[in-house]
């Protein structure tokens, strides 16, 4: 132990507190630093993808659907022929050379992008409420979202900031969830800021070693809703922003407790605690030494890490490549999957018949206008937006619609976003396995989510 300390204390130069305290400040002001700008509240990062969409202007559609079919075509190209170009390059291997089905999912995204921007072929496919939503509403903020989240992600991961408060959160993170401290950065920038980057960054963190299977699987699946601001639309769309603080306390509180009960539930209670290369984790490097406290050792951890970096230009480059990863892997996901999961929604009755069940337990639970109420149970699997979209047209209490808004957002994985970015990043979890999950945090969250509303109307 005297050795590891001896060797931890030859880390401590200012070369590396500079290294890991410049580069994890404005980690943390680019993804959790909240901003008010024109009364509205946000994110530093969120505020710079705004304004590069804003800068793009009408040229944003055009842009993303050239990379969504740029991606189809030379994944394609790549899958097939498999040039020595593309196979001795580790990156363009990643990006571009995919399974059948990963290839058939990609080659989708970029046809339903041509069908919705040039509105052709079946209007199922390209109407405002399917294909043209997500092309239109989504990949736009996805685009500049992830190309700035990708460039900046690396001042989280590479320079100790997850190290110390991996320490720091050991002792609350563990016991309560069975999670890593470091997993407290990803819960916040989901919680604080976007869902989508919160699972990005655990991605990332998985196929570091900083995460095993199960542990991974339960922050992605547990804790990466949509932020504050996109709550504050779903309760705009249903008319009851000024609840906003009862609603979002209902959505932590039902959220924590979906994160302690479902990990031990199938399928999560079934993924292995093994990092990505299937070795064990050593959990005794979460344990402080004897004779040190927390933020000591935590600082020690820090500086080691930062250490380790010895360029700023190869961390540079890593950023662009998890940009390139997000935007070329993730975009053309979204789009196949959220344009036939809303198509789904739109052209049949499933999501009303799979509702059904709920209305019995809606009445159960004093819900007013259970059967309006329980065709939104199980949509939001498509799109987070249509449950508010529903309660709104055709739900007249306010404690409903107060259930139906607060719902969507407590059940976190939807297929036009969330899901389609869980599904198309190293974490393993499947499609069937997601529909699992969303059902367990309905049920879970539903009855926390009815009390408090009825505590409020």
């Amino acid at each position: 132990m005297t050795d590891t300390l001896l060797a931890q204390s030859n880390y401590k130069t200012s070369r590396n507190v500079l290294m890991f305290a410049i580069p994890s400040i404005l980690g943390l002001f680019f993804f959790l630093a909240p901003l008010t700008v024109n009364g509205d509240f946000t994110f530093p990062l969120a505020l710079m993808a705004k304004g590069f969409k804003a800068l793009l202007g009408d040229a944003i559609l055009p842009t993303v659907t050239a990379v969504i079919c740029l991606s189809a075509v030379l994944s394609i190209l790549a899958s097939v022929a498999k040039p020595t170009f593309v196979t001795q390059s580790p990156l363009l291997t990643r990006l571009f050379v995919l399974s059948p089905t990963w290839l058939v999912i990609r080659s989708l995204g970029a046809a339903f992008t041509l069908i919705a921007l040039y509105q052709v072929g079946p209007e199922m496919f390209w109407n405002g409420n399917t294909g043209g939503l997500v092309l239109h509403d989504l990949l736009p903020s996805l685009f500049v979202t992830f190309i700035f989240a990708g460039l900046l992600l690396p001042l989280l991961l590479n320079f100790g900031l997850l190290e110390l408060l991996g320490t720091l959160l050991s002792k609350f993170m563990r016991p309560v969830f069975r999670l890593p401290g470091r997993a407290a950065i990803d819960c916040i920038s989901s919680w604080l800021g976007d869902g989508t980057v919160g699972v990005i960054l655990t991605s990332k963190q998985y196929e570091q070693k900083k995460y095993t299977a199960r542990e991974a699987a339960v922050v992605a699946t547990m804790f990466s809703p949509v932020g504050i601001s996109f709550s504050l639309v779903v309760l705009t769309q249903v008319g009851l922003q000024n609840y906003f603080v009862p609603f979002y306390a209902a959505i932590c509180l039902s959220g924590v407790v979906a994160a302690m009960v479902i990990q031990f539930l199938p399928p999560l209670c079934y993924k292995k605690d093994l990092y990505i290369d299937g070795t064990a984790p050593n959990r005794d490097d979460e344990l402080v030494p004897e004779g040190q406290s927390a933020m000591s050792f935590g600082m020690d951890m820090a500086l080691q890490r930062a250490d380790k970096v010895k360029s700023l230009g190869s961390v540079a480059k890593e950023g662009v490549h998890n940009a390139l990863d997000m935007v070329i892997g993730v975009l053309p996901v979204v789009m196949a999957i959220g344009t036939l999961g809303l198509v789904v929604a739109e052209t049949t009755p499933l999501f009303s018949l799979l509702g059904a069940p709920f209305v019995p337990l809606l009445e159960l639970l004093n819900v007013a206008e259970a059967q309006a109420a329980a065709q939104t149970m199980l949509v939001g699997f498509t799109d987070m937006y249509v449950p508010s979209i529903i309660a709104a047209s055709s739900i007249d209490a306010e404690l409903t619609k107060f259930v139906v808004a607060a719902l969507s957002v407590t059940q976190l994985i939807f297929m036009s976003e969330t899901g389609s970015v869980i599904l198309s990043s190293k974490v393993p979890i499947n499609f069937l396995e997601l529909a699992a999950i969303f059902i367990l945090r309905t049920l879970v969250t539903l009855p926390l989510i009815v009390a408090i509303a009825h505590l409020i109307f």
